[in-house]
């Protein structure tokens, strides 16, 4: 099963974080299947392919609770 994953980057206190399609069972760092976008807390710089998005989510992929709640902010 797919889900749709926040991937850390960056160093220590410096976190930034990719938003990419993974298998459910990958580490957090681990392979992904496609790169949507990016988040970085720091400056609130929020960017996400939304046609990507869909497409995953129309063929089977779900959220993980990080993404959803980060999603719900930006609306």
């Amino acid at each position: 099963m797919l889900k749709v994953k926040l991937f850390q980057r960056g160093k220590k206190h410096q976190r930034t974080y990719r938003i990419v399609v993974a298998e459910a069972r990958s580490k957090r760092d681990g392979k992904f299947v496609d790169d949507l976008g990016f988040w970085n807390p720091f400056t609130q710089e929020f960017q996400l392919d939304q046609k990507k998005l869909t497409y995953w989510l129309e063929h089977g992929a779900q959220l993980a609770d990080g993404v959803k709640k980060l999603l719900a902010q930006q609306k």
